[in-house]
């Protein structure tokens, strides 16, 4: 056991709502960032190249976050492991969990940007795009696929260091791909100065640098701070795969990779039916989405927090704190969501015309579309916070399956089979109906769900490979409690 080094935090100690708000801002405000980089990209799209380009990305950004759901899973693996592992004071089971996931599904990256570059055409027309769409689709999301290495390895690494209470650096991180990406977008955009003129495809080509640039900028930034979560020396060689690591990332990582691509899935298939009522309701839906993407951040970022907060307390068997820490999570997302709701109900229109433009016939259905789902969102946040404090202590089925009831026959259900009654309105009002059964059966799982029984811990390691660690912490590389 060692001291915990510089760059991480311990969540054990303090109050707990201020421990659990402050370790969740910068979460916040990089999801903030991300989301603004998406919808300064969608204006310049939106303004620069009109509706239809507009629908073009928000289908294939579907199938990006779709693709992204199974690595998601194994960092949210990673990020339990990690923080179980700080909470212990274990800094080298932390750093043997990291090699083992980047040295796992760097090669899961490579294949899926080579399978999605090729299988493109594929997937749009799986998603019904609409026929004027499609090849502005195409051209975007084939070079967005060249980002998904450096996209992917990138949040593996970010989740890692909030596991080990490190929200600061992922920030950065952050806030140098947005300000990469947003800055390039008009530039490749229109070919402004020396950059080719690339139309749609350059916003992707904007997406690639800045994500390649941010993962550069991250890696050096852990090397020469001497992060808790580099490798060095013999240490280097946890990027070989740990069996015994790797058995329980993918075992638990695969549930929470699916609780992904239900979700994903099942907004894909909402996707679908939407694609089904012409572009200006595709490109209404797509703008709605963005700006649902802020709602939803405070909730998201709350979870995360809670997730890594609870697992650094069950890994120093801290029981008592880890439900005070859930419903801490829980009032705190219902305050700052709620704000959020009151004031897009107040100001949609403005935030609309951001996208559209005050004359789109894509305006009108937006709004009616963002007055039935706007409140459900206080749900869903409540639901994601439940699920970041069982999925803490590895608890994953029991999550995947309420998710899975609640957007497939629930979601999808009420949206095919009220849509003779209520046409396009049964799109919207399945997600209300959806949130509030999803909400129930969280709060049922939570308190009568056994998930406090379950267990995510490393296997213990040998007694050749703990004298070999043991020798090895004697070099100035192997040190657990490296120097600030």
């Amino acid at each position: 056991m060692a001291s915990r080094p510089h760059g991480g935090r311990d969540l054990t100690q303090g109050p707990i709502a201020k421990t659990l708000l402050a370790f969740a801002l910068p979460t916040l405000i990089s999801s903030i960032l991300q989301s603004l980089n998406g919808t300064v990209n969608a204006i310049w799209i939106g303004r620069f190249l009109g509706e239809s380009a507009l629908a073009a990305t928000s289908n294939a950004n579907m199938i990006m976050f779709l693709l992204m759901a199974f690595v998601f899973g194994f960092g949210m693996a990673s990020t339990v492991l990690v923080g179980q592992a700080f909470g212990r004071k274990d800094v080298d089971g932390a750093r043997r969990v990291i090699g083992t996931a980047i040295g796992s599904f760097v090669f899961v990256a490579v294949a899926i940007a080579i399978l999605g570059w090729a299988f493109s055409p594929w997937l749009l027309k799986v998603l019904a795009t609409p026929t004027d769409a499609a090849p502005l689709a195409l051209a975007y999301l084939r070079v967005i696929f060249i980002a998904m290495p450096a996209i992917l390895i990138l949040v593996l690494l970010m989740m890692g260091m909030r596991g080990a209470g490190d929200a600061m650096t992922p920030l950065w991180a952050m806030l140098g791909a947005v300000l990469l990406d947003s800055g390039l977008n008009p530039v490749f955009i229109l070919g402004l100065g020396p950059a080719p003129k690339l139309g749609i495809a350059g916003s992707a080509t904007a997406t690639v640098i800045a994500n390649y640039a941010a993962l550069t900028g991250l890696i050096i930034t852990m090397y020469a701070r001497d992060l808790p979560l580099r490798l060095k020396g013999h240490e280097l060689r946890y990027l070989i795969p740990d069996r015994a690591i790797l058995k329980l990332i993918v075992m638990k990582g695969i549930p929470m990779g699916l609780q992904m691509i239900v979700i994903s899935g099942s907004a894909l298939a909402m996707i679908g039916l939407v694609n089904r009522e012409g572009v200006d309701t595709t490109a209404a839906f797509g703008v709605a989405m963005q700006l649902w993407t802020y709602l939803q951040m405070p909730a998201m970022a709350l979870s995360a927090a809670v997730s890594a907060m609870a697992a650094q307390n069950i890994g120093a068997g801290k029981w008592d704190r880890v439900g005070k820490i859930t419903w801490s999570g829980v009032v705190q997302a219902l305050a700052i969501t709620g704000v959020l709701v009151v004031l897009l109900a107040v100001a949609d229109r403005p935030a609309l015309a951001l996208f559209l433009g005050n004359n789109s016939p894509a305006m009108p259905i937006a709004r009616h579309m963002q007055l039935i789902v706007t409140w459900s969102f206080l749900l869903m946040g409540s639901t994601m916070v439940l699920f970041g404090t069982v999925r803490a202590n590895g608890a994953v089925i029991g999550p995947l399956i309420i998710l899975a009831i609640g957007l497939v026959p629930v979601r999808l259900g009420f949206a095919l089979g009220a849509y003779p009654w209520l046409k396009a309105d049964a799109l919207w009002f399945s997600f209300p109906v959806s949130s509030l059964a999803n909400i129930s059966m969280a709060i049922a799982f939570y308190f009568h769900g056994g998930w406090r029984k379950a267990r995510m811990q490393i296997a213990p390691i040998s007694t050749d490979e703990a004298i070999e660690e043991a020798e090895g912490a004697m070099e100035p590389g192997g040190r657990l409690n490296p120097a600030g």
